[in-house]
């Protein structure tokens, strides 16, 4: 059904309206200078997001924020970060060499332990198992790891004797948008359980490690009720470890506003909540503590935009299809988890003979070229095709899908052998090219017939 839209002509409407620049570039241009799809971040939003965090609120701040870098780890994103003062977090051997590359140092900096504060690591290795290769580059940078299992304190132990570590505890309890980015609870692979920490504890001591910081996450997406428990199961778990802590970290999932309505987190009372668990465990350990705060998405998510190009328009029955050049290969979030983005259009012709430029709206299904029922943008969890309502659009018109800079790009494949996107960043109202895209020839690089 095609209804009349007020304001529609609008030069940025990041709910369903005209979008005419990113970050005040054109995204005509962009489109035209980079090809679709194309990934596009707004360097200004991961600098504010950055600060968000990292200047006090109150009297409270976090002592340092840790960029959990899966979330969006190109090396431009990673500098930018750098910059601002936040240091990252690795889970694979080749996170490691992206912080590496961005200008990380693998080794704490004596320098930066202030106020009888330990010193920060730069890059901390955090996951549930050691592949070989991961722990070959631990021993051989020095870097500190985040534990998830058990079984790794004897194989860190083996190559580095004496290491400190810190523990990432699951404990008992998760939340997130997603079961599949619920990262606490009996249905989490993740963390050690919080009932094993005293055997744990004497693992550690028969291998000689040292477990000096406590980590706790329990999902991504999730509400400030939900992350609040965290602090007072964390303290719990702190004071059976005891005084040989020294960092406690409250880990990420802080929440970003996809949908209309939403909002986001009160960080003021977050970090104040956390403050106060830090009181009170610095007043039973009789030393001070570090207090990090790990964020993913809240940094990334709201800096990006897919931009991709209306290839076709059909009817399916009742339904209206718009299909575009991007596909779940490109974002997959929304059929790994029947995510929602906010889309935007931006037209190829902006007069009113343009179907976009009628003011006119329709409700349609947004898809992609993929050979998968699957591809679809507009979907619900549990993969049931919805409708968004969108600028009447035609052939040659780009899509904008907004809030894309958080497990957007780096969950992006090869299948169905289509070329990764290219990644632009706009700075001060330039755009700089990022990542080039994939061309065909790099598809099957290193194969042989």
């Amino acid at each position: 059904m095609i209804t009349s839209a007020p304001n529609a002509s609008s030069a940025s409407s990041p709910q369903g309206g005209l979008r005419q620049t990113i970050a005040g570039v054109s995204v005509a241009e962009l489109a035209r200078a980079h090809g679709t799809p194309l990934y596009v971040y707004d360097a200004e939003t991961i600098r504010r997001r950055c600060r968000d965090l990292t200047q006090p609120r109150g009297n409270h701040v976090w002592d340092t924020v840790r960029f959990a870098q899966k979330a969006c780890s190109n090396l431009a994103i990673l500098d930018l970060v750098r910059r601002e003062g936040v240091v990252v977090d690795a889970v694979s051997t080749g996170e490691i060499h992206r912080a590496l590359a961005a200008g990380y140092s693998p080794h704490a900096d004596r320098s930066s332990s202030t106020d009888g504060l330990p010193p920060v690591h730069p890059i901390v290795y955090t996951a549930d198992i050691f592949d070989r290769d991961a722990l070959d580059e631990v021993a051989r940078l020095g870097i500190h790891v985040n534990c998830g299992s058990a079984d790794m304190l004897e194989q860190l132990a083996a190559r580095v004797p004496g290491a400190e570590v810190t523990l990432r505890v699951n404990p008992g309890f998760g939340h997130g948008h997603s079961q599949k980015t619920n990262t606490g609870g009996e249905g989490s692979k993740h963390g050690i359980w919080h009932a094993d920490i005293a055997d744990v504890m004497r693992r550690a001591e028969w291998a000689g490690i040292a477990v000096t910081g406590l980590h706790m996450h329990i999902g991504s997406g999730t509400d400030l009720a939900h992350l609040a428990e965290v602090a007072g199961t964390l303290e719990k778990v702190a004071r059976e470890i005891g005084r040989s802590l020294t960092t406690i970290s409250a880990g990420g999932g802080l929440p970003v506003p996809y949908r209309p309505g939403e909002v986001h987190a009160d960080l003021g009372g977050y970090v104040e909540l956390w403050n106060d668990t830090r009181r009170r465990l610095e007043e039973a350990f009789g030393h001070r503590l570090r207090l990090e705060i790990e964020p993913g998405r809240y940094l990334t998510a709201e800096s990006g935009f897919l931009v991709t190009e209306v290839r076709a328009v059909k009817n399916q029955g009742s339904r209206k299809y718009l299909l575009v050049d991007a596909g779940f290969n490109t974002l997959a979030r929304p059929v790994m988890y029947g995510a929602y983005h906010p889309m935007s259009l931006c037209p190829a012709d902006a007069g009113p003979t343009s179907p976009a430029g009628s003011g006119l709206r329709e409700e349609v299904a947004v898809g992609g070229p993929l050979c998968e029922s699957g591809d679809i943008f507009t979907q619900t969890d549990g993969g049931f095709v919805a409708t968004r309502d969108l600028p009447v659009a035609g052939v040659g018109d780009l899509l904008v899908i907004e809030i894309a800079g958080a497990y957007g790009f780096v969950m992006a494949s090869n299948y169905n052998s289509k070329p990764l996107p290219a990644e632009v960043l706009v700075d001060g109202g330039q755009a700089r090219l990022v990542r080039a895209r994939q061309t065909p020839a790099d598809l099957f690089r290193g194969e042989t017939v």
